[in-house]
Parts: structure tokens; C-alpha cells; sequence
């Protein structure tokens, strides 16, 4: 390509069609569809994958291009997909059932033989249609949580080497809290996957959003090290229980229609995405400031932990229609 036009195009039109098409909503929907008692385990499992398939491709890509030029790297990624990931999706199969299995591994001959009147796992689930979701107050309720939440991790995400230069760091010292950022949210998705399963999933994440309001408040009023490493470690708690948020959507609606109700939900969470970075990059560069910044991010925070909250009381009807 060699036009700005063409550009968007092949990356609007191309590239973030494949990028959505094998982000990690696809995997969510499967673990959702073959783990029941450990779907917030299985939720995380997917989604650490992520940073764990980066720590480990992105280093070779760098030696790629430097080596070998950008087009070149690009060409021999695209071969490592086909070659390595095309095999890996044939050997997914739908759901536990298409293999004579029910939810978590447990064979359903065995299920069967403890009596007809002992309800399954899997029926004990609640099928909910998408139509059924989106009438639900429920179903809004995770949206304007999850749009509230992706306004102030994707801001941070977006400008935090900015952010930390404005609090009076260079861009190097800035480059290493963020990598301690990613490197904190690994072992953090792990700890919260396991205790989701134990605990009320809505309360959990509730408490999570919490923590991350309470770890801005020091960004507003002082710019010592401490505050930015505490900002920095506490803060990758958000990111790290986005795994418990899609198990207790799971467990609301359900394994029937989870990937069709969870793709309507990023129809309308990923304008937070869009316009919280957006907005926060005008008001910098009209201010030279972020401290109205992070004052919109808490209050973001804030209304997402209420926003959860509100779904603690409906989750003792587990199993009845949400509809």
C-alpha cells in the first residue's frame, strides 16, 4: 500500500476483522460452554493466555523485523497462524455434549446412572435466549458496568507512559512501571480466577473496581514513587478480573446464547474504549494536565462498582429466567 487511504482500508476493512475475529471473546465462549463449576478458572486460563502469548511473540517479532524487515515478519506471522493455530482450532470441539460429556469433564452415563430426579450441572444452568438478555435489567446493568470500566482502564492503558512523564518520570522509568504493570496482572489473574469460583462472582469484582478507585486517589494528590508504584501494582487488579466479570455473565445467562449476548454487550462497552482514551488526549492537550483525568476516572470507577454492586442481591435466583 502506498496511500493513507489504502491503509485504512487494508487495516479497518481486514486486519481488525481477523483481530475481532480471534480476540478473546471466541475462546471465552468456549470455556463458558464447557466449564460450569470452574468457568471463572477457565475464564482466566483464556484470557492470560494473552499477555503470555505476547511475552513470549512479541521478542521473536522483534528479532524478525530487525532482521529481516517489517513485510518479511508480518508474511512469516501470518505462515506461524496457518501452520500452528489452524490445527490447534480443528481439535476444538463445541460443547461437552457434542462428545458424549456434560460441563466440567463429567461423563453423562454417569449423571444418568445416579437417577432421573438428580438435576445436572448443566441443567441447573439457565438458558437464556439473547432477546430474553436484552429485555433483562440485568443484561444493562453489566453494560453501563463494563462501559465504566473500559473508560478508565483503556485511558490508563492508553496514556500510561504520558501519564507517569507528567508525574515527573522519564519515558524509561516509565517503560519499567509498565512492565511491572503486566508483569503484577499475571499471577493477580490467577489468584482472583481461583477464588471466583468459590466466592459470589458480582461481589468479587465489585470489590475489585473498588480497589482500583482507591488506587487513583494518591495519582491526584502527590507525585512521590510510592503513589505511582501502588497506582501501578493495584491498578492491574481491573485488567486481571475481567475473567470473574464474563464467568458471572456466564453464570446469569447461561452457556445456550453467551456468545451472541456477549457480543451485543461489546456492541455497545467498546465506546468506552473508544472515547475514554479520545477524551482524556483533548483534555490533556488542552490542560498539559491529567488530574481532571483521573478525577473522570474515579468517578468511572465509581459507578462501575456501584453498577456491580447492584447485581449482588439478584444472584441468589441463579437458575431462574432473567427474562
Amino acid at each position: 500500500m502506498h496511500s493513507y487511504a489504502t491503509f485504512l482500508i487494508v487495516y479497518l476493512g481486514v486486519i481488525s476483522l481477523a483481530f475481532t475475529a480471534v480476540s478473546s471473546t471466541r475462546p471465552t465462549v468456549i470455556a463458558n460452554s464447557w466449564f460450569i463449576r470452574l468457568r471463572a478458572r477457565a475464564m482466566t486460563v483464556v484470557s492470560a493466555a494473552v499477555p503470555v502469548g505476547g511475552a513470549l511473540i512479541t521478542p521473536l517479532l522483534g528479532i524478525a523485523v530487525h532482521t529481516f524487515g517489517w513485510r518479511w515478519a508480518a508474511f512469516f506471522a501470518g505462515v506461524l497462524f496457518l501452520v500452528a493455530g489452524l490445527p490447534l482450532c480443528i481439535g476444538i470441539k463445541r460443547s461437552p455434549e457434542s462428545i458424549g460429556m456434560a460441563a466440567d469433564g463429567v461423563p453423562l452415563r454417569n449423571e444418568k446412572i445416579e437417577g432421573a430426579e438428580e438435576k445436572t450441572s448443566t441443567n441447573q444452568e439457565p438458558e437464556i435466549t439473547a432477546r430474553e438478555a436484552f429485555r433483562s435489567p440485568i443484561f444493562w446493568n453489566l453494560i453501563c458496568s463494563m462501559t465504566c470500566r473500559s473508560v478508565a482502564f483503556t485511558t490508563v492503558t492508553t496514556h500510561f507512559i504520558p501519564m507517569m512523564v507528567w508525574k515527573g518520570l522519564s519515558q524509561t522509568e516509565a517503560s519499567v512501571l509498565l512492565a511491572a504493570f503486566a508483569i503484577f496482572n499475571l499471577p493477580i489473574h490467577f489468584l482472583l480466577g481461583w477464588i471466583a469460583d468459590f466466592v459470589n462472582k458480582p461481589k468479587l469484582t465489585a470489590i475489585c473496581m473498588f480497589l482500583g478507585v482507591i488506587s487513583v486517589l494518591p495519582m491526584q494528590w502527590t507525585n512521590s514513587l510510592w503513589a505511582l508504584w501502588f497506582f501501578t501494582c493495584l491498578y492491574s487488579v481491573l485488567d486481571a478480573s475481567i475473567p470473574v466479570f464474563w464467568a458471572a455473565v456466564g453464570d446469569f445467562f447461561g452457556r445456550k446464547s453467551f456468545g451472541t449476548i456477549r457480543g451485543n454487550m461489546n456492541l455497545f462497552y467498546t465506546w468506552g474504549s473508544i472515547l475514554g482514551p479520545f477524551i482524556a488526549g483533548a483534555i490533556y492537550d488542552r490542560t498539559q494536565s491529567y488530574e481532571l483525568v483521573f478525577t473522570g476516572i474515579t468517578i468511572a470507577l465509581l459507578i462501575s462498582t456501584a453498577m456491580t454492586a447492584l447485581l449482588i442481591k439478584p444472584w441468589a435466583r441463579i437458575g431462574t429466567r432473567v427474562g
